[in-house]
């Protein structure tokens, strides 16, 4: 995608990366970041700032810098928390929408897209996306992680609870810097001005969880005293601090859970009894079953139940994603 070839009726962002030791991720990073796919939207800048780093993301940065003149960099000497690399991008960049994404993510190809055309309203100050995690759920973390993130992409669906990839218009010129949850920050600013808070389910950024549970546990804990820490000093609640609305969320879960195992248990009896039979056909009957006696229900027109399950799939996805804008 070639830079600086914009149309009028496009909407103009610059994207901010905030950066300690990502020599791992901050290359694909970049590269998912500049092959973005827009078609409303132009990326006019991609800011990182690299927060004391040790290690080799600093080179990094400057490869892409020759490669695409879009990659600013933005180096710091001391390490001095998020929040002050977050006033350093708050500062440089030239356009009223900002994305920022933390860089141990990768967005999805249409992510930026998708977040920052919903800025077309006028009244939308911020929108999020929705995060995935790329673990896999076969060891408790993994399971812990994709479940808290599917419970909180539910609560979001219902009130944006919004982090590691975010949109919104620059509407203030600094955070404090004793602030920690700097997206539920924004997200109280943004609501202070009047303006609307959105959640882009189809705005897609991978993120890896916690692979220990006791990475799990001081993840939980230092993101809830920071939202505690917002409650106090500046009035603001997070939805996820709404325990009956995270009680409701984790009972559907729940009873998701209980008719999975119910289904399992009836499955398991269906099988037996079938097995049984089965048997008596085969023991006591010795029917062969040259001539089977047919499943009548089974004989229809494959690719027509194909079509409707996928007309039925794309209509409710749409339901979905209309509700989330009207709300």
């Amino acid at each position: 995608m070639t830079p600086h070839h914009h149309a009028v009726d496009k909407i103009r962002c610059s994207v901010g990366l905030t950066a300690y030791n990502e020599e791992k991720n901050i290359g694909p990073l970049l590269d998912a970041l500049i092959d973005q796919h827009v078609h409303d939207v132009e990326i006019v800048e991609i800011i990182v700032v690299a927060s004391a780093c040790t290690d080799q993301t600093v080179p990094i940065v400057r490869e892409f810098m020759a490669i695409d003149s879009r990659v600013k960099l933005i180096e710091q000497e001391r390490r001095e928390g998020k929040t002050s690399a977050i006033n350093l991008f708050l500062q440089a960049t030239q356009c009223e929408i900002c994305v920022l994404e933390s860089a141990d993510t990768i967005p999805h190809e249409y992510a930026v897209e998708h977040m920052v055309r919903m800025f077309k309203d006028p009244n939308v100050g911020m929108v999020g996306a929705q995060k995935v995690a790329v673990n896999t759920p076969d060891h408790i973390t993994g399971l812990l992680s994709h479940l808290r993130l599917r419970m909180e992409h539910e609560l979001c669906l219902e009130i944006p609870r919004l982090g590691e990839m975010i949109a919104f218009r620059k509407v203030f010129d600094q955070i404090p810097t004793d602030v920690a949850m700097d997206e539920a920050f924004v997200e109280a600013l943004v609501i202070r001005k009047g303006m609307l808070v959105k959640y882009a389910p189809d705005a897609i950024v991978y993120n890896t969880g916690p692979t220990t549970v006791s990475d799990f546990i001081r993840q939980r804990r230092r993101n809830h005293a920071g939202h505690l820490y917002l409650r106090h000093k500046y009035g603001y609640r997070v939805s996820s601090i709404d325990n009956s609305r995270v009680g409701r969320i984790a009972f559907k879960e729940l009873w998701g859970i209980v008719r999975l195992v119910w289904v399992l248990f009836l499955l398991a009896f269906i099988e037996g009894w079938s097995r049984l039979l089965g048997w008596y056909d085969f023991a006591i009957k010795r029917d062969r079953h040259v001539v089977w006696n047919m499943a009548w229900s089974q004989k229809q027109n494959v690719q027509d139940v194909r079509e409707t399950r996928t007309a039925n799939n794309s209509k409710e996805s749409f339901t979905i994603q209309t509700r989330t804008q009207l709300e």
